[in-house]
């Protein structure tokens, strides 16, 4: 299976100096959902970021459907994210004075593309908005507006969907509506989905789950449940394979 999303030798260092990642190669296949879990300063959020082209690595390669990210410039990074990258935050990154259909619509503006009304109005029925497409995010849930994210992210039919800790702010019911969606979003829509997350249950939706610790790969585990997510977390420090962790591939077996 292809890897939609690539990283070789993938390392970060912050001022300190703090080595936030550290040699990690890692392939997220086309039409997956992958979890990257670890406890704390794992480097999951920092993979995540270097992942989609929001923080430049030290050293190493980022490849998305098959471009090299890490060799672009700023300006024709930005360009590529608008065209070819998803993105579903926590705190759902709405802008208030936008309604939800012109949410939706904007990473199509930024990228200089005139919007299909047909395919707006589709994914807002698909996902239970078409009734609230005039609305404003101030009047929605936290779970509607996590929908509004999530058909924000679909519209412009990106290679692969980055989300991270996108049920952190959500109660239960609407954490496993947004979940749904997001397992949809592979199965239904044959998109690629990269998640950090820092539940099990969460976890538990996606085909593998990627472990980091120390900024290194420590594993990965297929066809995830909560209680096994659970029990493989509580264990991460003796999974470390090495001084920078093993090559692996989130279609792989741990």
């Amino acid at each position: 299976m292809t890897d939609v999303v690539r990283l070789e030798s993938l390392r970060k260092i912050y001022d300190g100096p703090v080595t936030a990642l550290d040699g990690v190669t890692v392939g997220f296949p086309a039409g997956s959902f992958t979890a990257v879990m670890g406890p704390s300063g794992s480097g999951k959020s920092t993979l995540l970021q270097c992942a989609a082209g929001l923080d430049r690595p030290t050293a190493g390669r980022v490849f998305i459907d098959g471009a090299e990210l890490t060799a672009a410039g700023d300006t024709a990074m930005a360009k590529f994210r608008r065209r070819r990258v998803g993105f579903v935050f926590q705190d759902y990154n709405l802008l208030p004075a936008l309604t939800v259909e012109q949410n939706v619509r904007l990473p199509l503006r930024l990228a200089g593309r005139r919007p299909d009304p047909g395919a707006i109005s589709g994914v807002l029925a698909q996902l239970g908005l078409a009734d609230r497409r005039h609305d404003r995010p101030e009047s929605l849930s936290g779970g509607q507006r996590q929908r509004v994210a999530v058909a924000r992210a679909l519209v412009a039919e990106p290679a692969v969907i980055f989300a991270d800790e996108p049920t952190g702010a959500l109660d239960l019911r609407s954490a496993r509506e947004v979940l749904t969606l997001l397992r949809s979003v592979v199965d239904d829509h044959r998109r690629t989905v990269v998640m950090v997350t820092h539940d099990p249950v969460a976890a538990a939706y996606a085909d593998t789950v990627v472990f980091l610790v120390d900024g290194r790969l420590a594993g990965s585990l297929r066809a995830p449940t909560a209680e096994a997510v659970a029990g493989r977390l509580a264990h991460l420090g003796d999974l470390v394979t090495g001084p920078a962790g093993a090559a692996a591939t989130a279609g792989g077996a741990a």
